[in-house]
């Protein structure tokens, strides 16, 4: 009896042994059906087939819910429907999912934080205008290059009273930055919003006292400009980078060079240039 029990209890370990075994080898062979069918996908984005990609993730999201690889595979997901027109609010949502995720892979979460904001700035330009609500938010984002990225996107916004949410991130970024580049991009973004807020901005090397740059630009048939723009003589430069393309491409194709008219103009402030064009004027001018 006792000889019968042994051999019971030695079946038995046998047994689970095996299946032990073959649970490991199961579970095994699904992550590696995971990690292949995602490395698939990610072969895909790089030939910039982003249909066929966002396919491969879909499956995989739909197949694998547990997987440690899921977070990942939104993230890609959402690259793949931002390349493709008409999806940008399913982007969108798949992004914002992805950062909610607790287990987001970290050195994903800027990139797809910045992929969001760029898509909802798209999305209130296309008439959208719950985003920007999504837009002012991120103001108050922890991460600096997040806030930073938020005031600058609003800054492009044609609706200025919305845009003014970014003027106290830009003007905090001007005073606590040290990087002069990023300095530069926070002064353009304020012209783009309103030169008024220069008023309070003192610019140490400026040796040409408060001199402004004046700029009008009337429609034909117009007697109020539908382009007004003052600042300091010392930021000529960033200001002509903070005009509307259109403007500048209409000045360069009358011949005049802007970095040469204000060089002039500074030379003796009771000097104007008047450029016509079909019945269209640009008056430009220092005092």
């Amino acid at each position: 009896m006792k000889n019968r029990t042994k051999i019971l209890v030695f079946l038995a370990g046998i047994l689970l042994l095996l299946y032990s075994g073959l649970a490991a080898q199961t579970a095994g062979e699904k992550i590696k059906h995971d990690e292949q069918l995602l490395q698939e996908a990610k072969l895909l984005i790089f030939d910039k087939k982003w249909s066929q990609a966002e396919q491969k993730l879909s499956e995989f999201l739909s197949r694998y819910p547990k997987s440690a690889l899921y977070s990942q595979a939104l993230f890609y997901k959402g690259k793949c429907l931002t390349e493709q027109r008409g999806k940008e609010l399913t982007a969108w949502q798949t992004f914002e999912e992805f950062l909610k995720r607790p287990d987001k892979p970290e050195g994903l979460v800027e990139e797809a934080q910045i992929a969001s904001l760029d898509l909802a700035f798209n999305l209130y330009q296309s008439g959208q205008t719950s985003f920007g609500q999504i837009l002012t938010g991120r103001l108050n984002d922890p991460n600096p290059v997040i806030r930073y990225y938020a005031a600058f996107k609003l800054s492009y916004l044609q609706d200025k009273k919305l845009a003014r949410e970014a003027v106290p991130v830009l003007k905090k970024l001007m005073e606590e930055e040290k990087d002069p580049e990023l300095v530069d991009r926070a002064k353009i973004a304020l012209l783009r919003i309103s030169p008024e807020f220069f008023k309070e901005i003192k610019d140490r090397s400026d040796s040409g006292g408060h001199r402004l740059v004046k700029i009008r630009i009337f429609e034909k048939g117009k007697k109020t400009p539908n382009v007004s723009v003052n600042f300091p003589l010392a930021l000529a430069d960033l200001a002509l980078q903070a005009m509307p393309e259109r403007d500048k491409n209409r000045i360069k194709q009358q011949g005049y060079d802007l970095d040469r008219i204000l060089e002039d103009l500074a030379k003796s402030h009771e000097k104007l240039i008047r450029i016509e064009e079909d019945g269209n004027l640009i008056e430009i001018w220092i005092e």
